[in-house]
């Protein structure tokens, strides 16, 4: 029976990190994998993140399963970190279901909707991230692109968005980023995102937000601001959260889905598909990760310092966005890179061809996305140089 199968082709971003543990070069940096690193090119666990999961073992007394939507504690602290406290205007009511990682969320969420709107079409940014396609046509969904970023003016195609979206028939389902847009940091601008909120309550659109790095951008609340900004326009959409970069839980798969409805009762019966969904799935979310988060949100003092260690990452990631874009001028004979200052979150997309990721690789032993897509929190003062040398050079400035 397995002869049948045929072999799967490496993942782009996946293998782009295998090359890089088989690179033995000393100069070799991996600005492939979106994961935060620190000054040494480590991924830290917050202190408060390591404080927490400490009590946590400590405390508990049994491994037993907890429910289908998994952590009631966790689900209320995030639902509360993402969505806000103050909810006055708010169109309808949430309903919440833990997930394995930001990505168990994505696909909790496609379920739901392939449940309640099967012949809907999910329109995705052109461009968005890469498993984005994956995780929701293997739902069963056709996705759509919606024009969002120029790589010529470095800047969103707000027009060309609005038009798009403007054209969609009702119930058409918009995927959004929250904030720091992958692969490209562009982001919407608090005027941008009230025409979008209008455009969908307005069309009676479905939006669909991934938040996947809240606080790594401005902060925790203006990270969120488009979806709170979103819940008092709309009566019904999707949001999926994932903890792995705010929290440090990558391993974890530390995820929420939530959906806001337009009752408390069609937030009940919510609650309910979603619980019987993940049981189809994956039965019982995994509740450490959870737990640690509800553990950090709920004690003032690990809050506090969760807050401030988060505060600090930002502000790194903006800091070398400053240094890589004036680096990359002085190599450039002073062409413009600021437009990377002005993007937020972990990724920028570079103006690179396949071939000169390539030759990025190869010959430079740097690493990045085939499209160009570069971990800003790859770069420290230790590599920037070799970087913005190396980039210059399949750039044609060398």
């Amino acid at each position: 029976m397995f002869e049948t199968l045929t072999r799967v082709p490496d993942d782009p971003i996946l293998g782009i990190s295998a090359a890089f543990k088989r690179d033995t070069t000393p100069l070799k940096v991996d600005l492939g994998v979106g994961v935060y690193k620190d000054d040494r090119g480590n991924t830290p666990v917050p202190a408060a993140v390591r404080r927490a999961e400490s009590e946590v073992l400590a405390a508990q007394s049994t491994k037993t399963y907890l429910t289908p939507v998994g952590n009631p504690g966790f689900n209320a602290q995030m639902l509360e970190l993402v969505a806000g406290t103050d909810q006055a205007g708010r169109k309808g009511d949430w309903a919440a279901g833990q997930a394995p990682g930001g990505s168990g969320a994505l696909r909790l969420g496609a379920e739901l909707l392939r449940l309640s709107s099967p012949g809907s079409k999910i329109h995705v940014s052109d461009p968005t991230w890469a498993n984005h396609t994956p995780l929701l046509s293997s739902a069963g969904f056709q996705l759509e692109r919606y024009p969002y970023y120029s790589a010529i003016r470095h800047a969103v195609e707000f027009d060309q968005m609005m038009a798009h979206l403007e054209a969609l028939p009702a119930a058409a389902v918009v995927l959004l980023h929250a904030c720091c847009h992958n692969p490209t940091g562009q982001d919407l601008s608090m005027t941008q995102w009230e025409a979008v909120a209008d455009v969908c309550a307005r069309r009676g659109l479905l939006p669909y937000v991934d938040i996947a790095y809240q606080g790594l951008g401005d902060d925790l609340e203006r990270d969120a601001a488009s979806i709170r900004l979103l819940a008092r326009q709309v009566p019904e959409m999707l949001v999926a959260v994932s903890c792995s970069k705010n929290f440090g839980l990558y391993r974890e798969r530390t995820g929420l889905l939530l959906a806001l409805t337009s009752s408390n009762e069609r937030a009940g019966i919510a609650a309910g598909q979603l619980g019987r969904l993940a049981r189809t799935i994956w039965s019982m979310p995994p509740d450490h990760g959870a737990a640690i988060v509800d553990r950090v949100l709920s004690q003032p003092e690990l809050r506090r310092s969760w807050t401030e260690e988060l505060a600090a990452m930002a502000k790194r990631i903006n800091d070398l966005r400053r240094l890589l874009a004036d680096a990359l001028s002085a190599r450039t004979g002073g062409t413009d890179f600021s437009w990377i200052t002005r993007q937020r979150g972990m990724f920028s997309r570079l103006d690179l061809t396949p071939a000169m990721v390539d030759t990025l690789r190869e010959k430079h032993h740097v690493y990045c996305a085939p499209d160009g897509r570069v971990n800003i929190a790859g770069i420290s003062a230790s590599n920037v140089e070799h970087v913005a040398t190396s980039i210059a050079a399949v750039m044609g400035y060398a």
